[in-house]
């Protein structure tokens, strides 16, 4: 592991303890920026490439650049998912990194086997998430690993599948009436409880958990080793809060420092609100808010408003944003499922109807190479077209009537 020195602010460098994950920087929300912390570490010689072990067969394989170390991971044998190659699909150098094949189908659970480790360590006693599936079912997944119990508040809209694979790992799921109840709630339990948040659970959302963050480090090592440490010239992801895109854009930018490899790919952030379209377009220091008629049906990436860690990454790499409808994404979510026999989340299909657009558009170069980022499994969301969440107990957003729902539903006692 590398030594985690401490958190500072990913837009004005101020240092906070490792134990201020609850909050963003306080001097850019003066500002009127909400800016996330990212993990510091302390001065050491940079890890060398040529000793990258072979073992463990997980992400832990790279735990020399985490803040922990392999053997303090809770661990499901996450990462290390393919490099798909295609017949370009209208691009000629079009490559999936296909996030599907991870324990719980989604890129989520870099996040989660980083922060739960790092709560199991620190002595956390619940883990608990506001999530509308992805997020939700790799901390319950990991939770149970780790032995803790799980609290994840979701809303109506969530898809019956995600419901049941969250309360399928033992995870206590409540249905609350609205997306920002959930951080109404969690925070006070975060503050007042001492559950240990892996997701956003304040608004305006910096970002999710630092530390947990850091697993999505392993995206970008992986796919330079893929790719024989060579970098791709871009690569696309869809976006939520921007979680992967830093994390990925940080462990990027760590290999080129360090020697490992010699550039940064271009990122591109496929979304559903045009918050970041705009603040690139607009020079803006904070994504702004975009509100739209209606909710997507992308419900992993359904927000109005980017964080200024997306923002960041995209302009340190000199990236882009490309808004979408969700037409173009399931018109490509078919595409690929019938012509590549990979099966994406409908929000995953955002990452190839960029690509498209961006190549239509002249962006994309004939000869660049472009990795796609694959985020979860199509099963996730197969056959969802209700909106309605069956089977979560529901609560009011409140605390009390939250612990009161937790214990007639779960028996949990706090």
């Amino acid at each position: 592991m590398m030594a985690p020195d401490g958190l500072i602010c990913t837009r004005c460098a101020r240092a906070y303890p490792l134990t201020a994950f609850e909050r963003a920087c306080e001097d850019c929300a003066a500002d009127g920026v909400i800016a996330n912390l990212t993990v510091q570490y302390a001065d050491a010689p940079a890890p060398a490439r040529a000793a990258i072990p072979d073992e463990p067969r997980s992400l832990w394989r790279f735990a020399a650049s985490l803040p922990l170390d392999a053997e303090d991971a809770v661990t499901l044998g996450e990462g290390m998912t393919p490099l798909v190659a295609t017949d370009g699909l209208g691009h000629d150098r079009l490559l999936v990194k296909d996030e599907s094949r991870n324990p719980t189908w989604s890129f989520k659970d870099r996040l989660a086997t980083v922060a739960v480790s790092w709560a199991r360590r620190t002595g956390a006693t619940v883990i608990a998430t506001s999530s509308s599936g992805n997020a939700g079912a790799a901390a319950a997944a990991y939770a149970a690993r780790a032995g803790l119990p799980c609290v994840v508040l979701t809303f109506k809209g969530t898809a019956p599948a995600m419901v049941s694979q969250m309360r399928g790992y033992g995870a206590m799921v409540l249905e609350l009436p609205g997306k920002d109840d959930r951080w109404t709630v969690l925070s006070r339990a975060v503050r007042e409880l001492g559950w240990f948040p892996t997701s956003p659970f304040f608004g305006p959302t910096a970002g999710s958990n630092p530390i947990g963050i850091e697993g999505y480090k392993t995206l970008a090592y992986e796919i330079a080793e893929q790719l024989d440490w060579r970098t791709p010239e871009w690569c696309a992801l869809p976006v939520c809060y921007g979680d992967a895109l830093y994390g990925m854009w940080k462990g990027f930018e760590e290999m080129r420092r360090w020697g490992w490899t010699e550039t940064v790919p271009r990122m591109i952030a496929a979304e559903v609100s045009g918050s970041l379209s705009a603040a690139l377009e607009q020079s803006a220091q904070m994504p702004p808010a975009v509100p739209r008629n209606a909710a997507s049906r992308a419900v992993s990436i359904d927000v109005v408003q980017g964080t200024f860690q997306a923002l960041a990454a995209l302009e340190a790499s000199q990236g882009t944003a490309v808004n979408l409808d969700d037409q173009a994404l399931a018109d490509w979510q078919a595409r690929l499922a019938t012509t590549t026999g990979l099966s994406a989340e409908l929000s995953s299909a955002a990452s190839f109807a960029a690509i498209d657009r961006l190549h239509e558009a002249g962006t994309i170069k004939s000869g660049e190479t472009v990795v796609a980022v694959m985020t979860a499994s199509g099963l996730k969301d197969l056959g969802f077209d209700t909106g309605r969440a069956e089977g979560a107990p529901t609560a009011t957003p409140d605390l009390d009537s939250v612990l009161r729902a937790l214990h007639d539903a779960y028996g949990y006692v706090g």
